[in-house]
C-alpha cells in the first residue's frame, strides 16, 4: 500500500493561510534587501504595518468617529497575515502549520477557518479597547493562541474520555505563558499578550461549539459529573 503524504493530510484552508503568512514575508524580505520595489521597497514594512496592521486609533476611528470604511474593517483581517520580522512570521508559519492540521483533522478545516477569523478579530478588539492608542498589533499570535485553545480543548476531551487528568490539556497554554511572562519581565515586549490570551479564551470557548456534538454534548457532559 502507498504510505500518505504527510503534505497531502494537511486540510487545504491550513497549507491556504500558511502560503499567505509565508508569501507576504517573502515579499517584504525580497523589498527589504532592494530585490523589488527599488529604494521604496526598504520601506514597504513600514508601510505596510501603517496600512494592514491594528491599533487602538482603528477602533477609536470605527466607534468614535462611525468611520466604517473598508480601509478600517479590513484590518481586523489583515493584520496577522503582516510580521514584524523574519523569525516572528516563520514561528507564526510553523505553528499555524503544525497547530492547524491537528485541530483541522478534529473539528474540520471550515470550522477551524472560521475560529481563525473570529480569534483574529476578538484579539483585535479586546487589543483595542486595553492597548494604548499608537501602539500596532500584527503577527498571527493571536489567530495561533486560538487553535492553541482548540487543541487545549481537543486534548481535554481526549484525556477526559481515556479516565486521565483533564488538567494535563493545559500545559501547553501554562509553559506558553510562562515564557512570556519571563520575557515580559526581562524585555520589553509590548502589549500584543492582550490579543494572544484573548485569542486562547475566545478559541477554547469557541470549541465548545465547534467540537462534535457541539454545545448540547459539553452540557451531557457536565451533567454525567454532577
Amino acid at each position: 500500500m502507498k504510505p500518505e503524504s504527510p503534505i497531502n493530510a494537511i486540510p487545504p484552508v491550513i497549507i491556504a493561510l500558511t502560503l499567505v503568512i509565508v508569501g507576504v514575508e517573502c515579499v517584504l524580505q525580497l523589498a527589504g534587501v532592494g530585490l523589488i520595489g527599488g529604494d521604496r521597497g526598504i520601506g514597504w514594512r513600514v508601510g505596510s504595518i501603517q496600512q494592514y496592521g491594528f491599533s487602538g486609533a482603528v477602533l477609536d476611528r470605527i466607534w468614535v468617529n462611525g468611520d466604517y470604511s473598508f480601509d478600517m474593517l479590513k484590518r481586523f483581517l489583515t493584520y496577522p497575515f503582516i510580521n514584524g520580522n523574519l523569525t516572528q512570521a516563520a514561528f507564526c508559519a510553523a505553528l499555524t502549520l503544525a497547530l492547524g492540521k491537528f485541530t483541522a483533522e478534529f473539528y474540520g478545516g471550515v470550522k477551524i477557518f472560521a475560529l481563525y477569523v473570529a480569534t483574529a478579530i476578538a484579539g483585535a478588539l479586546v487589543f483595542g479597547m486595553l492597548a494604548p492608542n499608537n501602539y500596532p498589533l500584527i503577527g498571527g499570535f493571536p489567530s495561533v493562541y486560538g487553535l492553541i485553545g482548540a487543541y487545549t480543548y481537543a486534548l481535554w476531551l481526549n484525556l477526559g474520555a481515556m479516565g486521565q487528568n483533564q488538567l494535563k490539556a493545559f500545559q501547553l497554554i501554562a509553559v506558553l505563558l510562562g515564557i512570556q511572562l519571563v520575557f515580559g519581565l526581562l524585555f520589553e515586549t509590548g502589549y500584543s499578550w492582550i490579543a494572544e490570551l484573548t485569542g486562547f479564551v475566545v478559541g477554547f470557548a469557541f470549541s465548545l461549539l465547534l467540537a462534535p456534538g457541539g454545545w448540547a454534548a459539553f452540557l451531557g457532559r457536565m451533567r454525567e459529573r454532577s
